[in-house]
Parts: C-alpha cells; sequence; structure tokens
C-alpha cells in the first residue's frame, strides 16, 4: 500500500494575488528597456530580420549601459507567465510575496521546503518517513527520510494511462512514435520481472549502454523498480571505456543494441561489448538479426510476457543509478544516485525549469550523462512527457522533431547552439512553440544565446543551470520569474545556498571571481563514493564560511555581476596566473572565438620546463584556413586590446576538434598534457 507524507507549515498562509514584482534583479534604465521592446516588436512583425542586425541592436542599445547596472535583460516575465508559473504557485502557498524571500525561507527552513517538495511532487511511499531530516552526523552526512521505505518508480506512473509519456524521433525518419504512460509502465514491468526471471536479484548491478530511446527509459525504470542498480555508460564509449565502468560497478549483465544510426554512420555498440569482454549481453537486435555469443540474449527473449510487478521497496538510501564523473584521464569517479536523488531533479524541473504536466521536455543527451536520468525523472515526476531524438541533433531531421513533437522545453549545451548558429542546421524550422530553453555543460556564448532567444522571437527565456552529478541537479541557475540576460545565472537553486570565496577564502564582491562553495546539506548531494574518499573529495581543506558554516568544495569558478546576476568562467582548475594576474580560461577564450577565422579555442596555461612562469597556448579550430603565425599576432591585438595586453600568447596549435566530456565539458587537462609530451 503506497503512503503520500502529510505536510504542514509554520508560516501562515495568504490569499493574495502574486504579480512580478522586483525579484532583485532591477532593469536596466527605462529607456533601454523602452528600446529594446520596440526592437522585439519589429522582430515580431518581420522574423526574417537578419541576426547580424539583432546582434548590432543589442549592442547598440545597451553599449552605454553603466557596469552597475549589471547585463543587459532581453527577456522579462509578463504578468501571465509570472502568475501561472510553479514558483508562483508556492509563493502563494506559502504566503512569501517574492523570490529572494522564498529562497531565503528554503533555505532557513530546510526541512520544511523538502516536505513542502515532497508533498507538492506526490512522492509514493511504503512507509511514510519519520522526519524529514535527521543531522545528528552532521550536515556533510544527514539522513533524510529516516525510516521510510519507497521505490521511486512509483512516483513515475501516478498519472492516466493513456496520457503521453514519450514522443520518439529517429534521424532520417519523419513519422513520430508516441508511447503513453500505461504502455510505458507496462514495458518497465516486463523488464523488471525479466531481470527476477533470469536470476538477476535486488542490489545487482545492471549497464546500459544505448542510445537514449523509449526501451533505453523503459530498461532504466524497470531496473531500478527491480530493486537492482543502473549502471550507465555514455554511447560514444570504447570497449576499454565500457569494461573500467562494469568492473567499478561489479555490473553482471549489460543491456545494449545491435546496432544504431548517428549523423549517417552506422555505430556498432554490440561489436564493443564482445571486445570488452562483458561476459553476459541482453541485445537489441536491428533488421539485420545479430550474431549473439554464449550467454547473451536477445530483448525480446529477456522481457517477461507479465505486465505487472510490485517494486521492490527499501531505505531511500539504497542505490538505484552508478554514474560517473566526466573526466577521461584516470579512473572515473563513481557517483552512486538513491531513491532520493530524483527528487532533486524533479524539484529543479518543477520550479526551475517550470515543468508542468502539459509539457514536452527534450534533451539531447545519452544514458551516461546525468541529463539522461535527470529528464527522466524531471519529465515522469513532473507528469510531463519527453521527447527523445536517436541520432545526431542537428540538421532538418532534429530541427523537423523538435517541431513536430510539440517540444515546449528543450535543453541545449553550448557547442550544440554554436553548430546550430555555425552550420544554420535549424534555418525554415518554426521552433515558436518552445516557451523555456535551458542549458547546461559548460559556460555559454552571450552572442550565441542572444541568437537561439532569437529563434522563438524572445519569447522563450533560456535558464542556465549549473552543478553535477554528485548534486543531483543545478546549485545554480535561472527562472522564469527572473528576468533573463544571455550566458548569465540569477539564483542559487531553492534548498540549497553556496558562497564564492576568492583566494584569500573571503566572500567576493560584485565584479569579482572566486570558486563557489556549496553549503549542504540538500536532497540530492552525493555522500558516498564507490571508489574514491568522499569526505577527502569534498569536504578535506575546505575552509569554513563567514558564520562557521561547513563547506562542500565543488569546483566551479563564478563570478558575482551587478543586480544579482552571475556568470559561470569555468572549473577552478582551469584558471592560470599569467604575469601575475589570475585570469581563467573562459575568459581569454571568449576573446579569442571573437576572430572571423575562429569557430572554437580553448587556453590552457603550461610549464614547458614543468616549473616557472605559466605560459599561454592556445587551440583553435578554424573556419578558415590562416597562417598560423599571422593568425597568433592578430589573437594576441585582440587579447591586448580587449583583456590584458600583458597575457603573452607563447604558442598557438591548430586542431580539427576540441576534445570534450560527455557532459560537453572541454578536457583542457588532456590538451595541456598532449601538449608537453610533444614538446
Amino acid at each position: 500500500m503506497l503512503a503520500f507524507i502529510p505536510i504542514c507549515f509554520s508560516g501562515t498562509i495568504s490569499n493574495h494575488s502574486l504579480i512580478p514584482v522586483n525579484m532583485g534583479h532591477p532593469t536596466p534604465s527605462d529607456d533601454n528597456k523602452s528600446q529594446w521592446f520596440d526592437f522585439i516588436k519589429e522582430v515580431t512583425a518581420n522574423p526574417s530580420i537578419p541576426f547580424d542586425h539583432h546582434w548590432s541592436k543589442f549592442q547598440q542599445i545597451f553599449e552605454r549601459q553603466a557596469p552597475p547596472d549589471g547585463p543587459p535583460p532581453v527577456w522579462y516575465p509578463r504578468e501571465e507567465e509570472f502568475s501561472s508559473s510553479n514558483l508562483a504557485q508556492i509563493m502563494l502557498d506559502l504566503g512569501i510575496d517574492n523570490y529572494s524571500d522564498l529562497h531565503t525561507w528554503s533555505i532557513n527552513n530546510r526541512p520544511a521546503f523538502w516536505q513542502y517538495v515532497i508533498q507538492h511532487l506526490g512522492i509514493a511511499f511504503e512507509k511514510p518517513p519519520d522526519r524529514i531530516l535527521d543531522l545528528t552526523n552532521g550536515v556533510s552526512d544527514p539522513r533524510w527520510l529516516p525510516g521510510a521505505k519507497m521505490n521511486i518508480t512509483d512516483s513515475c506512473f501516478q498519472v492516466p494511462g493513456d496520457k503521453t509519456a514519450i514522443v520518439s524521433g529517429k534521424e532520417g525518419l519523419s513519422d513520430l512514435t508516441v508511447t503513453t504512460y500505461g504502455e510505458l509502465e507496462s514495458l518497465v514491468n516486463r523488464f523488471a520481472n525479466g531481470i527476477r526471471d533470469h536470476g538477476l536479484a535486488k542490489g545487482d548491478a545492471i549497464g546500459i549502454y544505448m542510445p537514449m530511446t523509449m526501451p533505453c527509459v523503459a530498461a532504466y525504470l524497470g531496473t531500478v523498480r527491480s530493486g537492482c542498480q543502473v549502471v550507465s555508460i555514455a554511447d560514444s564509449f570504447s570497449p576499454d571505456e565500457v569494461r573500467t565502468r562494469m568492473e567499478i560497478a561489479g555490473a553482471k549483465v549489460i543491456l545494449t543494441v545491435d546496432q544504431y544510426y548517428r549523423a549517417g554512420r552506422n555505430i556498432r555498440l554490440y561489436d564493443n561489448v564482445k571486445e570488452a569482454g562483458i561476459k553476459r549481453a541482453i541485445v537489441i537486435e536491428g533488421d539485420n538479426k545479430a550474431e549473439l555469443k554464449k550467454d547473451d540474449i536477445t530483448w525480446e527473449d529477456f522481457l517477461s510476457k507479465e505486465t505487472s510487478f510490485t517494486s521492490v521497496t527499501d531505505d531511500p538510501y539504497q542505490y538505484s543509478n552508478i554514474l560517473f564523473s566526466s573526466g577521461t584521464t584516470g579512473t572515473p569517479k563513481a557517483i552512486p544516485w538513491t531513491h532520493l536523488t530524483p527528487i532533486k531533479c524533479a524539484m529543479d524541473g518543477h520550479f526551475h525549469g517550470d515543468l508542468s504536466p502539459n509539457d514536452i521536455a527534450s534533451w539531447p543527451s545519452n544514458i551516461g550523462w546525468m541529463m539522461g536520468p535527470w529528464l527522466i525523472y524531471a519529465s515522469l515526476l513532473n507528469h510531463a512527457a519527453m521527447a527523445l531524438y536517436e541520432g545526431a541533433p542537428i540538421g532538418p531531421s532534429f530541427t523537423c522533431f523538435v517541431e513536430k513533437a510539440r517540444v515546449s522545453f528543450l535543453g541545449v549545451v553550448p557547442s550544440l547552439v554554436r553548430t546550430w548558429r555555425t552550420q544554420r542546421a535549424i534555418e525554415g524550422g518554426d521552433w515558436t512553440g518552445i516557451r523555456i530553453f535551458a542549458s547546461t555543460g559548460e559556460p555559454s556564448n552571450r552572442e550565441d544565446y542572444l541568437w537561439l532567444m532569437s529563434k522563438t522571437g524572445y519569447r522563450a527565456p533560456v535558464i542556465e543551470y549549473l552543478g553535477g552529478t554528485e548534486i543531483g541537479g543545478g546549485h545554480i541557475t535561472g527562472s522564469v520569474v527572473h528576468p533573463a540576460s544571455p550566458a548569465t545565472f540569477t539564483t542559487p537553486s531553492l534548498g540549497l545556498d553556496f558562497i564564492i570565496l576568492d583566494d584569500n577564502d573571503q566572500p567576493v564582491g560584485e565584479n569579482e571571481i572566486g570558486e563557489l562553495y556549496l553549503i549542504p546539506p540538500s536532497i540530492g548531494l552525493s555522500q558516498n563514493l564507490l571508489n574514491k574518499d568522499h569526505e577527502e573529495e569534498y569536504y578535506t581543506g575546505c575552509p569554513n564560511g563567514p558564520d562557521g558554516e561547513v563547506l562542500r568544495r565543488h569546483g566551479d569558478t563564478i563570478a558575482r555581476l551587478p543586480k544579482g546576476f552571475f556568470r559561470a568562467q569555468g572549473r577552478s582548475d582551469d584558471t592560470m596566473n599569467l604575469s601575475g594576474i589570475k585570469v581563467s580560461s573562459l575568459e581569454l577564450e571568449r576573446i579569442i572565438d571573437t576572430h572571423d577565422s575562429v569557430y572554437q579555442s580553448a587556453a590552457v596555461a603550461v610549464q614547458p620546463s614543468g616549473e616557472g612562469a605559466e605560459k599561454l597556448v592556445i587551440f583553435a579550430v578554424l573556419i578558415l584556413i590562416r597562417d598560423c603565425k599571422t593568425l597568433q599576432g592578430e589573437l594576441q591585438t585582440l587579447i591586448g586590446k580587449f583583456l590584458n595586453p600583458l597575457f603573452r600568447i607563447h604558442d598557438l596549435v591548430i586542431i580539427d576538434s576540441l576534445p570534450r566530456t560527455e557532459s560537453n565539458k572541454i578536457t583542457r587537462r588532456s590538451l595541456r598534457a598532449q601538449y608537453l609530451s610533444y614538446k
């Protein structure tokens, strides 16, 4: 028998009418705002205006905006958008008049906040918790929902069975396939029964190594429902990388596909599984039947015909998913998700992404990166649908998919947006049905994201979203009740707080850069690692906060901007000291990428002799072939003019593509190592 946790509040509930109020982010001058809105009207009347004119107009309107006024917003919530938002609902429920007070309440009353979230999302329990939070062992090792018994998949299917759960599309095909909640749950149960029928038991680990498709989602949820653990493996990984992750997690079987198509190429994943030496595999076959090795089984033979299954419930801290850090060098860090982590995914999606039952959410991703599982839970726990595209998310096929699937929430990564823009990949498509973009993976570019917003006539904001696998979501983000300025953040995530410290462990002021530290606890924050010391990774050596708070290391470098805005500056290990001045790779790359011949760049610091002053090396992917020495001189001029003349380029390396992790982060460490190995 499933139960729902009762909820109560200490605050006063009021029935006042919420309207957009000062959210802590004052707008630019009325004149600038008026000029920008006039331009949006012009764009609405004539959508064919070239983007170059948009960018010129943006620069013209805001070039004289004083730095203390902060970054210029280009989108503001209208009254009806604000009033219908999920954030407006929680403020109304709690009798809180503005977002700033709501966030303060959520961190000063963490048990009450998460109690509200659990009730509001309808999280189901076989046995409700005795309380919300036990801090007997301190904030770095909290006990959330002690005494509870649950399985998070029971909270994923609480809508009518005929409601759409998944809209699927495939590269090169125009037809879409719709899967209802009832059909999805039936397949989930068939897979869970198959696990039991083939000798796997509670606690066993099952690898999933395949594209993000409907069967992938069903197998993921079926594994969790059965009390087993998913081992998430990106479909781009090599046999060695597959083997490593299976061994770390102690996985007994792997689910894969024989082959699939991406960017016109035939990707043969089952061959990789065989080369990795995985002893037991479940294989989804294509049109051409695969020749299976001994002990392997087809998907159809593995599935049970039984379509009902009683979820295996247990303590919420039981592992449900093993994911891995995105580093490409050394042993990957194995990060367990529990049955609690999806609550964080769903909360972020609900309040910061404003996901509702009417939405169809798409985020080109895979099951090996946290945004794959995030999309599953953020969609289903919010009673929304997800749109899954099998193939490369570029070109006319994907553009048509977004339009035909009626995607209303589209997640992106910055490199994908840059590809769409430079290759004119979405020209001719109608994306005006999108009401929200969300972005994560790495810091974004202001010009690219203004272009992205222009594709909806500036009706859809970009919600910047930064966090990590070990958080289960974001620590800094945006929302639909804040104005949106391209490539900036506006708030810590609800229920979580952070502090930004400089090199002297002092809080940074406006227009200063520092390292972001989390202030625990929060549902979603990891408390264990499979193959590393969790305390050493996240807490050892951290300073205390100004009021003695325990701080948790995460590694993001953030600039605090005027008027409550923030800008990501990359990872703390991607900063360098040039001529005695601290600068981030991202600051240099933003300048270099403005050159007409440069598609993308990566800036790294090296010590050619292993010691001494750091030297700046630029890796560049070019749009136009150029003489290297001439281009280096031109880039040096740009850096000297727009950043600092003391920053001297030691070397320029032309490269075909930049190495990236599965979560789309540039692996500057591998570039640094590559450079030093040849020099």
